[in-house]
């Protein structure tokens, strides 16, 4: 193993990179990436970033002198046009180059509004990069009128922000309730309510007929006839997995790049990792869209690489960051069929049972609920609901035994 290539230059690119140096490879690595600039932290983006509380050297995951210290070669501003499997060769930027072994981290892109109905007049936005949010940042101004399409963490986090600034914000979710995919109606019901507090009009089981303007987006007619003015447009509806490179040359696509539980793809000399990825996971194929998840995977796959021969068993977990709120999520709530509420002093949580079975928990700002939770999850325990619902109840000794 000589030459290592990654494509992608987001978070699991640049986990993969740097481990494969800590684990003492000593060959050639190229880290390939679309952007401008070097890898970077997305969560902020929509947050501290966008509300200009953070400085863009500060979301860099390391300092740009680092790649070249660790003989790391970094081609930014690069898309990589094709792969050829035989020859082992990335076509990118006009150059080849070689590889033993490829990683493609190539994440995921935001699903757009289409253009027949003006997705793509000037003051539309997606939430991804880093160019999404500098493009957006001037139409952030108060007193201007925003409208959130996707009552989606991605959406409600774009609102939160919004208000913040001063904006009147209308969010829009054409399913019958805001996080209906991915959380209870317990934690639907406590978002909405902390979203109406802070001055946010939510429209659910209402979608978009279609954007008005010409050179700029001034207004959106609504599914239900009502016409709104609008200065600026935030989509928040999803993403999908950046999968076009695997799929032209005939690797195996399954809800994302299919992985095994190491990372491979159906080319034994092709890796994946992070939001492109999908793995085998307690009996089914699933995708994990965070930070920690690109983080493990991405080492995981460089381990493996280097022959460790090791599985990944994921610990899923997620955050978000609205308002004064700290969301916490551990583990996931598919095949929940109760939720139980633990209320506490300025903290709330919920926690997902499949009869007497924990699967996860939401917690907003109940830190201990969460570490407690995430702990409980990940070691296999149950504890019983009746003692979870009980606000006064000490939850610590569950960890014991």
């Amino acid at each position: 193993m000589e030459k290592i290539v990654v494509v992608g230059a987001g978070q699991a690119g640049a986990s993969c990179v740097a481990k494969l140096r800590s684990e003492g490879f000593t060959g050639k690595i190229t880290l390939i990436g679309e952007e401008h600039v070097p890898p970077y932290q997305r969560p902020p983006l929509s947050k501290a970033y966008l509300l200009g509380d953070m400085e863009l050297e500060r979301l860099f995951l390391r300092p740009e002198s680092y790649y070249a210290e660790n003989g790391i070669e970094l081609m930014l501003d690069t898309r990589v046009d094709a792969i050829d499997r035989a020859d082992k060769k990335v076509i990118a930027g006009g150059m080849t180059v070689d590889y033993d072994a490829l990683v493609l981290a190539t994440g995921s892109v935001p699903r757009r509004l289409p253009a027949a109905i003006g997705g793509e007049l000037p003051g539309v936005h997606v939430v991804r990069t880093l160019r999404d949010v500098d493009e957006m940042a001037p139409g952030v101004v108060e007193g201007r009128h925003a409208l959130i399409v996707g009552g989606g963490y991605i959406g409600l986090e774009a609102a939160a922000v919004c208000r913040k600034k001063g904006m009147e914000v209308t969010l829009i979710e054409m399913a019958d309730r805001i996080l209906k995919r991915v959380a209870a109606p317990e934690t639907s019901d406590w978002f909405r309510a902390l979203h109406t507090r802070h001055g946010v009009t939510i429209r659910e089981g209402v979608g978009l007929e279609r954007l008005l303007g010409d050179d700029h987006v001034t207004g959106a007619i609504l599914g239900d006839g009502t016409e709104l003015p609008v200065d600026l447009v935030i989509v928040g509806i999803g993403i999908s997995p950046a999968t076009s490179l695997a799929e032209a040359v005939g690797i195996e696509i399954d809800n994302g790049i299919a992985t095994d539980t190491q990372g491979r793809t159906s080319d034994a000399s092709i890796w994946a990792a992070g939001d492109c990825a999908s793995l085998p996971f307690r009996g089914e194929r699933i995708r994990l869209e965070s930070v920690q998840n690109a983080i493990d995977q991405a080492e995981t796959v460089a381990k493996n690489i280097l022959g460790a021969d090791q599985d990944y068993d994921p610990k899923p977990w997620f955050w978000s960051d609205q308002y004064d709120v700290k969301l916490q999520i551990a583990g996931l709530n598919r095949g929940y069929d109760r939720v139980v509420v633990r209320e506490g002093e300025g903290a709330c949580s919920h926690w997902y049972y499949a009869g007497d079975t924990l699967l996860a928990v939401d917690a907003m700002n109940d830190a201990r609920g969460y570490m407690i939770g995430k702990r409980l999850i990940e070691a296999g325990k149950s504890p019983d609901p009746a003692f979870i619902a009980e606000a006064s109840a000490d939850l610590k000794p569950l960890l014991k035994g």
